[in-house]
């Protein structure tokens, strides 16, 4: 019985100085999603044309933000960029500058969840400066010798200012339908017309070589503009840091003071 119980209590020994021997795993994994290294690389955004100075300006912000990021841009009419996106172009952020052109996207499940409005946007009549037709509502823009540009009715832009024509009862031809809200802004900048209806926004950042005339029918056309991050994005992590920081106070702060509205 004593060498029983000698040769148990030598097993015990042992064990516990094996036990002593083994010190605790050490793991190598990283944070989920890489967050302590943070983001980097590229991120494509698709973004309607009348974000481009308050999305330039969030991208530089973004960059000086997470360095080792670059952000790049296509800004386009949204049609045209959701067009782009379904037939596979590589992005990874688009923006609209309308819910329709937003759900052709998510539609053909190119979204990944569901898209946040972080914007809206109102018309104005741009004119030249000094407003030399003397336009003060929708109804000058029939008159005689005035020439006019709109958007092509695809376009949120162009969608808008039917509604607010037809709310306005008023009817006019213009002498150009453009792809985008910059090309009938710029239309009126190089003096080929006299009058384009665009976003608020555009007129201010125009405001050295336009004028924004408001217009009350422009209240029961606005636009809301989303955001989503692409299901197929090339960079899902920096694509969702990007939307994250446009959602944030930061990005709030650019797209006010560009004269957006809050949703």
């Amino acid at each position: 019985m004593k060498r029983a119980a000698l040769a148990a209590l030598l097993a015990v020994t042992v064990g516990l100085a094996g036990c002593g021997n083994n010190e605790p795993a050490k793991t190598n994994t990283p944070a989920p999603g890489g967050e302590s290294k943070g983001v980097t690389g590229t991120i494509t955004v698709f973004a309607a044309a009348s974000l481009t100075e308050s999305f330039n300006k969030i991208g530089k912000d973004f960059e000086a933000a997470n360095p080792g990021t670059k952000v790049t841009f296509n800004y386009a009419g949204s049609s045209q960029l959701a067009t782009q996106i379904n037939q596979g172009a590589p992005a990874d952020v688009f923006a609209s500058a309308a819910p329709a052109n937003m759900k052709t996207v998510t539609d053909a499940g190119n979204g990944s969840g569901s898209p946040t409005t972080f914007v809206k946007n109102q018309l104005v009549i741009a004119v030249p400066k000094g407003n030399p037709k003397g336009v003060k509502g929708l109804s000058d823009l029939t008159k005689p010798g005035v020439k006019v540009a709109l958007c092509a009715e695809q376009v949120p832009c162009g969608a808008a200012a039917k509604k607010a024509l037809d709310k306005a009862s008023v009817k006019l031809t213009p002498v150009t339908l453009e792809q985008d809200v910059k090309a009938a802004l710029s239309k009126v900048k190089l003096g080929e017309v006299d009058a384009a209806l665009v976003y608020r926004t555009d007129a201010k950042a125009a405001a050295s070589a336009v004028e924004g005339v408001e217009f009350p029918e422009s209240s029961g056309a606005i636009n809301e503009y989303p955001i989503v991050v692409l299901k197929s994005a090339p960079n899902a992590s920096g694509a969702k840091a990007f939307v994250d920081y446009v959602l944030s106070d930061k990005g709030k702060s650019v797209l006010s003071d560009a004269g957006f509205q809050a949703p």
